[in-house]
């Protein structure tokens, strides 16, 4: 597919792989709608990034944890600019718990991380879909993590919530096919604001992998891209990692 004047709705578009895809998706002549929740400030300066280079972008914000706010966004976009061809379900939350505190991990923490993570990309990718089929062709990239293959991460609710991303992408590309091609890119350690106050084990991290250099958030928005141009595939959980879980 090429991109270019295709409607993209980034999900989490105003900062780290959310705003590196705006970007990204604007520069291969996409118009794009920048989603936020609480960074009103951020989303309006990669609006403005856009704009600046003569790309077509909004700023909209919407919790995507709440159903009838996707909705209205949703439409929103598809009044603006006509439809929809892309989504990029990037938004998503974590809690720092060491994995072993099983007690820290109380239903609010489940209840708020699969809000977000999974039933935020399942109420995106329903309300995008009407616009898609009536076009009879569309691209979904759900923001897995490694987490989500190996079981570690940030917290134990959060790796598997990642998990489910994972099968969430291929029962939603049995669900949209034919028309709607479902992917799901799974980013290892990137070099984002989830690393603040942790940049000391980021630089240990580093040298043990396979490439020696932690990815950026260009680097797994230039991937995303290349999922949602790539029509020959769906249903696909793939790994950008620098060799991380090899």
């Amino acid at each position: 597919m090429n991109l270019a004047n295709k409607v993209a709705l980034v999900t989490g578009g105003g900062t780290g792989i959310g705003r590196a895809t705006s970007l990204a998706l604007a520069e291969r002549g996409a118009i794009v709608a920048v989603n936020y929740s609480r960074s009103a400030a951020e989303a309006a300066e990669t609006v403005e990034m856009i704009k600046q280079k003569g790309g077509q972008a909004i700023a909209i914000k919407a919790d995507i944890a709440a159903d009838t706010e996707v909705r209205l966004m949703v439409e929103r976009v598809a009044e603006t600019f006509g439809g929809i061809d892309l989504l990029v379900n990037n938004a998503g939350i974590t809690r720092h718990i060491p994995f072993q505190d099983l007690e820290a991990v109380t239903e609010e923490v489940w209840n708020e991380l699969f809000a977000v993570n999974v039933k935020g990309m399942f109420s995106c990718a329903r309300a995008v879909a009407p616009y898609m089929i009536r076009r009879q062709h569309g691209a979904i990239v759900n923001l897995g993590s490694i987490a989500g293959n190996t079981g570690l991460g940030s917290s134990l609710p959060y790796a598997v919530s990642k998990a489910a991303v994972h099968g969430l992408t291929k029962s939603l590309a049995r669900a949209l096919a034919p028309f709607i091609r479902v992917n799901c890119v799974v980013p290892g350690a990137v070099s984002t604001r989830w690393w603040a106050g942790k940049e000391e084990q980021m630089r240990r991290l580093a040298p043990n992998l396979l490439l020696q250099s932690i990815s950026t958030p260009e680097d797994i928005a230039a991937f995303i891209c290349a999922a949602l141009e790539q029509e020959a595939m769906t249903g696909q959980i793939i790994t950008v990692d620098s060799g991380q879980t090899l």
